[in-house]
């Protein structure tokens, strides 16, 4: 890998941006002694908890669960935080040298940890359904009865709501006090909470719908970012807005190969996909002698699925280093905040062309195959129901059935908030952490369809 040139004076530092300080908890002192790292027991942290074992029932993209096993949240996520931690390593190895010896150099030693972590933590946030449970979230607000209450709201709390995001939503999950839980919600370091905000501005100023924190952990983040050093860009209108902590980079990396290699994989598994496509639409991601070797290496392999799984593998140890290596040769830009776009865009041609190809097919033929539509349409009716039924009870708390249907929540939802706003994300908190099936059997029950036996 090439090595960077030196970054700007007014760039972010190694030094600043790895920070073991735990969040809500500043001030104490860690008495734990031992081996492990402030950034392994994050990641430690988040594989015993609750909301990461709920992943295991959260959609990926195709229907779970079937006689095929396919992947889950929880599968997709263990995936990317290897890849991640991969990712990570390369880096960490390539840029030792340029900061041998070094405040920098010894930061940069701790970034597979870090990565790793915010790997597993990414999509905590995500709702039921798929990514299709974001937009029924969102349209809920924009589209659906959730649109009257527009007038209640300040123009910052319903650009929150009218573009829901998983993103926002994981950093709320981990930062927040939830009722009767400890401060600073999981107790994250620094680093790690950073390291999963793909997209640092506040909501109103989103070009895309994507942004990084409501407006409730607004101050948090920017307690954060400040901590670490991150560039803010200055807005006349004071919104928030700043460049992105560079381990987001490889976190989203990481989430781009597997969420699109392990698709295609899924895919052929369920017969959606032909080996006759798939095999070469993973060789050519290969060229020369490599790609030689892995022709001749299926043509010795009889089972299809392995086939596949073979080639799924060897792109995957490709797109790690291809990706590595971006990061290296633009290691600068990404320090001083005038990087743009994703390390995937940034990879060669060879494998940028078949990227963009599989993600051209998955767009065609995975995402609007028939089962995916069909857990699309139905986790939308589901949201928009209970969101519906779940609002209009913290409006109206007074009356009998909003009594009824309150007392199921659970206690950690402060549904009594003194805001609307406080109380509608009370709502949204309970729904997004939700699994599938949770969310389903609710749903019947009170459509009366699915009764307690008698």
């Amino acid at each position: 890998m090439k090595t960077p040139s030196k970054p700007a004076a007014t760039a972010m530092t190694w030094e600043r941006l790895i920070n073991d300080k735990r969040f809500g908890h500043e001030d104490t002192v860690d008495t734990k002694g031992g081996v492990r790292s402030d950034f392994r027991r994050d990641y430690d942290r988040l594989v015993f908890s609750s909301p990461f074992r709920r992943l295991q029932n959260k959609t990926q993209v195709f229907p779970l669960p079937g006689s095929i096993f396919v992947h889950n949240r929880l599968t997709h996520s263990l995936e990317v935080s290897s890849v991640g931690r991969s990712i990570a390593a390369e880096i960490s190895h390539a840029l030792a040298p340029r900061y041998a010896g070094t405040p920098d150099g010894e930061a940069l030693t701790s970034i597979g940890e870090i990565v790793a972590a915010a790997c597993l933590a990414h999509d905590l946030g995500n709702p039921p359904f798929g990514h299709s449970g974001e937009k029924a979230i969102s349209t809920f607000f924009s589209e659906g009865a959730g649109a009257e209450l527009r007038a209640d709201l300040t123009e910052r709390e319903w650009c929150d709501l009218v573009s829901f995001e998983g993103n926002a939503n994981s950093l709320r999950v981990l930062t927040h006090r939830f009722k009767g839980r400890r401060h600073g919600g999981f107790g994250m370091t620094y680093s790690t909470l950073a390291s999963i905000v793909k997209y640092p501005y506040e909501s109103t100023i989103s070009p895309n719908g994507k942004f990084g924190f409501f407006a409730s952990e607004q101050d948090d983040f920017i307690r954060i970012a400040d901590t670490l050093g991150m560039l803010r860009r200055e807005r006349p209108d004071g919104t928030v807005s700043y460049a992105r902590h560079p381990l987001v980079y490889i976190v989203e990396a990481a989430d781009d190969i597997c969420y699109e290699i392990m698709d295609i994989e899924d895919a052929h598994k369920l017969k959606i996909l032909p080996t006759s496509e798939v095999i070469p639409l993973l060789l050519d991601y290969f060229s020369g002698e490599a790609l030689a070797r892995h022709k001749e290496t299926i043509a010795d392999i009889e089972d299809p699925n392995e086939q596949v799984a073979y080639l799924r593998s060897c792109v995957i140890s490709q797109l790690v280093s291809r990706c590595a290596e971006a990061f290296v040769a633009h290691e600068s830009e990404i320090l001083d905040g005038t990087f743009r776009g994703t390390l995937i865009q940034a990879i060669p041609e060879t494998e940028r062309r078949a990227y963009q190809a599989c993600n051209a097919l998955s767009w065609d033929r995975l995402y609007s195959a028939g089962d995916v539509v069909d857990i699309e349409l139905a986790g939308n009716r589901i949201i928009n129901f209970l969101l519906d039924k779940l609002i209009h009870a913290v409006r109206f708390p007074d009356l009998n059935y909003s009594r009824l249907l309150l007392a199921k929540v659970p206690r950690q939802y402060d549904v009594a908030a003194p805001t609307l706003y406080g109380r509608i994300q009370a709502v949204l908190d309970h729904v997004s952490a939700m699994t599938d099936v949770y969310a389903l059997d609710l749903y019947r029950k009170l459509n009366g369809t699915s009764l307690p036996a008698v």
